[in-house]
């Protein structure tokens, strides 16, 4: 059995069998955990493990990790300092920012790893204009070529603990005021506009970048199409223009933002026919169910390929020796000391 192109979630701190079966079905590919589904650290490995059980090859396991208001697990996790921080410290001294970048990737990725869980959706590279409350302080920086060093050193991290790194919102939802969770964003600017914001995923593709995920934003200078359901965006401008060879990721279709496209299943096909490699759907049992009735054929051997390249370059019996390792106290202690660094007084 090949993993399948479906990214589902699950009701609760342990798997139903109910869950368990409809996780069998060839077209699952994989799970994403949210803050209902964790209890504690325990708990979290029984989860993950017994989701791991369910089929071979093991299904894929996934979580929004970011840090700051975006860090799903938190008891028994190091707090992760929101991304704008990072380029808070990167102005200060650049070479420290890097730093700390790669300090959070790192941490990041080795306590989840730690526990089983395959991959972060990390890190985010939109680009902050100050207009964007749902991306707000996700955002490393404002500057493109700051956006791609943070990222770059982030990616390393993650990467050096064994962990991949998917980055988002491709193209660009940082110059959008509206939340596409609540409804769907569009951005009007011109053709020549968007070059900063695609500059990063430039860099990052460069340096190995194994994920992208999709923005829920309309560019109708672009492409009428979502961007999500846009064989412009997907093949055009990623694939051919920047020579991604990835996993492209859709957003969770069941946000506001998809509505006007129809049913799930239809929201599915389009992402699918535009190029996405593995769709989520979120929060949203009876849209997985009239999903999986609807769509019959959606094996494609190039996702499936690119799928497996996901899996963690670390062995899941020795992860866990990551955290409290004499690597995973030093770095915890110096995150923990710059970000508890008292803020700059100026006198006079």
């Amino acid at each position: 059995m090949t993993l399948g192109p479906l990214m589902i979630d699950i009701a609760g701190m342990s798997l139903s069998p109910e869950e368990a079966e409809r996780l069998r079905d060839p077209r699952v590919g994989g799970v994403i955990l949210f803050t209902r589904n964790f209890h504690d650290l325990g708990q979290l490995r029984e989860l993950v493990s017994a989701i791991h059980a369910v089929r071979q090859p093991r299904l894929l396991v996934a979580v929004d990790q970011e840090g700051g208001r975006v860090q799903r697990f938190k008891d028994g996790f190091t707090a992760l300092p929101p991304a704008r921080w990072l380029g808070h410290e990167y102005d200060i001294d650049t070479a420290h920012g890097c730093k700390l970048a790669r300090l959070c990737g790192w941490i990041m990725a080795a306590e989840l790893l730690a526990v089983g869980i395959d991959l972060s959706f990390a890190p985010v590279v939109d680009l902050d204009f100050g207009m964007s409350e749902v991306i707000g302080d996700r955002a490393l920086h404002s500057r493109p070529d700051a956006v791609a060093k943070l990222a770059i050193c982030y990616l390393q991290g993650m990467r050096s603990a064994g962990m991949v790194g998917v980055a988002k919102h491709f193209p660009g939802h940082g110059a959008v005021v509206a939340d596409s969770h609540h409804e769907l964003p569009v951005d009007y600017r011109a053709t020549d506009s968007l070059h900063d914001d695609i500059a990063p995923y430039r860099r990052l593709i460069a340096n190995g970048l194994h994920g992208v995920m999709m923005a829920h934003v309309r560019y109708p200078n672009f492409d009428r199409r979502i961007a999500s359901l846009s064989p412009y965006w997907i093949q055009t401008e990623l694939r051919e223009n920047l020579g991604f060879g990835g996993v492209v990721f859709s957003d969770d279709l069941d946000m506001s933002a998809m509505e006007e496209i129809g049913s799930m299943p239809e929201r599915a096909r389009q992402a699918l026919h535009a190029g996405a490699d593995m769709i989520l759907i979120c929060n949203n049992p009876d849209g997985v169910a009239a999903t999986l009735d609807e769509l019959s054929d959606v094996t494609n051997p190039i996702s499936q390929a690119r799928l497996v390249m996901l899996r963690p370059q670390v062995d899941f019996g020795h992860a866990d020796e990551l955290v409290g390792s004499p690597i995973w106290q030093e770095s915890t202690e110096l995150l923990a000391v710059a970000v508890q660094r008292p803020p700059l007084k100026l006198d006079g």
